[in-house]
């Protein structure tokens, strides 16, 4: 049986990391458990018992479900955290199939941090701490005999359609002095951060056979920035429309690839 491991990680079968059970973490535990194929995913999250809570709805809606889903706790700020699930998969299970990148931090939306803190946590999480996990179980990975990895990235992060001025990311704020400091500013930075980290792994794995992408699901009502239903109101649709897996060492978007 496949393992798969969403934090961001998945073992043959399914490893995904979901900080609740709204968001798009959770919506992949869902994708997983409403197929006919088996697998073992690992939901992790850094409270544990929010990903049992989120592990027993997942069981509640999908009994029929020949998947087995289990919590795990990680943190991925944590180094400590990462080597202590990376001992507990490698013994339970000797290898991953895949591993799903989706960590995300609201503290960064909910602006409780200073600046600095904000940009060093927003690179923490979205880079950082993703290229720490990724490597740290890359031995799993390479067990496997079809492993892959995945990024979650974010429409925001391309660099060629910040050219465009009728997007609302993309509007200038009135002239003066001082601007409002967003948190979407160190996120989007981030995740184009990103985007070259995915480059780079796919270069460096592409003898071993490993696949690797970035998915970016679009905007989704998935609880980022003030809320979820201010989300829906701008036109987000609902986080089980966005996953979608193409094309190795590209940003996939649902039907057509993001440009850099």
């Amino acid at each position: 049986m496949p393992s798969i491991m969403c934090t961001t990680m998945y073992i043959n079968e399914g490893f995904r990391e979901a900080s609740s059970n709204a968001g798009l973490g959770f919506r992949v535990v869902e994708a997983l458990c409403q197929s006919p194929m088996a697998y073992t995913i690992l939901l992790g999250g850094r409270n544990l018992k929010k990903a049992k809570d989120a592990v027993q709805v997942a069981q509640s809606r999908f009994p029929e479900s020949p998947s087995i889903i289990k919590a795990v706790q990680i943190d991925i700020e944590d180094d400590g955290s990462i080597s202590g699930l990376f001992e507990h998969v490698s013994k339970e299970y000797g290898r991953l199939d895949v591993l799903v990148n989706n960590a995300f931090d609201q503290q960064l939306a909910q602006g409780v941090l200073t600046m600095r803190e904000m940009w060093n946590k927003s690179w923490n999480v979205n880079t950082t701490g993703t290229y720490i996990v990724t490597h740290t179980f890359m031995p799993l990975l390479l067990k496997s005999t079809d492993p892959r990895v995945i990024f979650m990235m974010s429409g925001t992060s391309t660099l060629a359609e910040t050219e465009n001025p009728l997007a609302p990311m993309n509007e200038s704020p009135p002239k003066g002095w001082p601007k409002q400091a967003h948190a979407i500013t160190a996120y989007r930075s981030s995740k184009t951060g990103l985007n070259m980290m995915m480059r780079e792994w796919a270069r460096i794995l592409k003898e071993d056979g490993v696949k690797v992408w970035c998915v970016s699901p679009g905007f989704l009502a998935t609880g980022l920035g003030d809320s979820q239903d201010m989300n829906k109101q701008m036109g987000a649709q609902d986080p089980s429309l966005g996953a979608r897996d193409e094309d190795v060492g590209k940003a996939m978007r649902r039907d057509s690839v993001q440009s850099w």
